[in-house]
């Protein structure tokens, strides 16, 4: 059974509850003022027809059908001149002894419900007026039949109305599951839902294209990511390819020239070993993320910088840092400023200085390189950018990109600067100071 069909069959069985409900509250309600009027009316007929107010039943027509008992149950006088004897119950013969008191009921006589009132009056005697009730169960016959159509039109008004509803409350559902087969049969990410309101269904198809968005994102980044990798893995093995062949064929002869292989053997290597390297650190941004501690900011930048200090020796680095506290992943953090002082050491002449400072969950790297050219600044932290002036040093084109990742992951960011002395300055700038 379809989703639709529940909904259709709850909302007329909920319509149906209802109806029934309200059509046995109505009857009830209608059949007890009915039954009050007729009551009303015997008791209005009780009193004129009392002792000392003569019989006043003449024009009162054939409904009023018997009169005035003694104790025995001898119906002394019956106002219309017919006798109903099998009216004259116990409980009429108590009311004219004193034994209960008057009372109203309704009796069957001739197959005809009748409605009574009996009253006690003086010496030994009783009242007893009656009411066929054959027009009110007439009325009330016809109103149960009105009150019966009437709830089968709404059942079927309701059915007929939910299916309606649950069409269009179920659009966006069937459009949702619509992309979700398009999207599993053809693996096209870009499809998309396109809801539209501000109701719960119309928030799960947003939150359904915004997934599929993230996916189609992600997915576009592995396929570049994969793309950039083979291009830029294909270069340093093809020259590694190539001068083993030449070291296999025994060239070159010259013991210098072979030196030289030789060292450009151990530059692809490097360079290979730190493409490799950062492939990794990239493919671990696509992992689940790891949990944040409490860091110390100027003690990672402390570690970092000493460890420059023993890869670069010709490069001097002056640190100045206060104490500032971030909450973020150790490792990660500390791979973005590795990658930060690699680079302004990278492009810095010997003897140059590599100024880092370090506050308020900044870190700032200035170098005094030969800087950025303006038409690349827009560019340095796209993965594998390497400008022209890049090509010919070691890297993978991949170290500012990742520390660009590591700011957004920590809710931060990282901005370049171009100081108008020379150099570049990098600001990374890490959330939950």
């Amino acid at each position: 059974m379809s989703f639709r069909l529940r909904l259709t069959l709850l909302t007329a069985a909920a319509v149906a509850v209802a109806a029934i409900g309200a059509s046995v509250a109505i009857y009830l309600v209608v059949q007890d003022q009915l039954i009050k009027q007729v009551d009303d009316t015997l008791a209005k007929t009780a009193v004129i027809g009392g002792p000392g107010r003569g019989g006043p039943f003449g024009d009162r027509g054939p409904q009023l059908v018997t009169g005035r008992q003694d104790s025995n149950g001898t119906i002394i006088q019956a106002d219309l001149g017919v006798a109903l004897p099998s009216l004259v119950t116990q409980d009429v013969k108590d009311v004219a002894s004193g034994k209960r008191d008057g009372f109203l009921a309704t009796a069957t006589s001739q197959d005809y419900r009748i409605r009574v009132l009996v009253r006690p009056i003086s010496n030994g005697r009783a009242l007893e007026v009656a009411k066929s009730l054959e027009d009110i169960d007439g009325a009330l016959a016809q109103t149960r039949i009105t009150l019966a159509e009437f709830a089968i039109a709404a059942i079927v008004l309701a059915a007929l109305l939910g299916l309606l509803i649950a069409r269009t409350a179920l659009a966006p559902v069937k459009r949702l599951t619509t992309t979700v087969e398009e999207v599993t049969r053809t693996r096209d990410l870009s499809r998309r839902v396109a809801a539209r309101g501000r109701d719960e269904l119309s928030r799960l198809g947003t939150s359904f294209d915004a997934m599929l968005g993230q996916l189609e994102t992600s997915l576009r980044s592995q396929r570049q990511l994969v793309s950039d990798a083979s291009h830029e893995l294909r270069t340093p093995l093809t020259a590694l390819r190539t001068n083993l062949e030449l070291l296999e064929r025994g060239q070159p002869a010259d013991p210098i020239e072979r030196q030289q292989l030789l060292g450009d053997l151990v530059v692809q290597m490097e360079r290979l070993t730190t493409l490799v390297g950062d492939l990794i650190e990239v493919a671990r941004d696509e992992e689940t993320p790891m949990p944040f501690e409490e860091l110390r900011l100027d003690e990672v930048v402390a570690e970092v910088v000493d460890d420059m200090k023993m890869r670069y020796p010709k490069v001097r680095f002056a640190v100045a840092a206060s104490p500032t506290t971030v909450n973020g992943v150790k490792v990660r953090v500390s791979r973005a400023i590795t990658n930060l002082l690699d680079n302004a050491a990278k492009w810095s002449p010997p003897g140059a200085l590599v100024e880092v400072s370090v506050a308020n969950g900044e870190v700032s790297v200035r170098d005094h390189g030969p800087g950025v050219a303006a038409e690349d600044a827009s560019r340095v932290f796209d993965r594998f950018w390497r400008s022209n002036d890049a090509r010919h040093r070691p890297g993978s084109g991949l170290g500012l990109s990742i520390v660009k990742d590591v700011a957004e992951a920590h809710g931060g960011s990282v901005t370049l600067e171009r100081p108008s002395d020379g150099g570049a300055r990098f600001r990374l700038r890490l959330g939950g100071v």
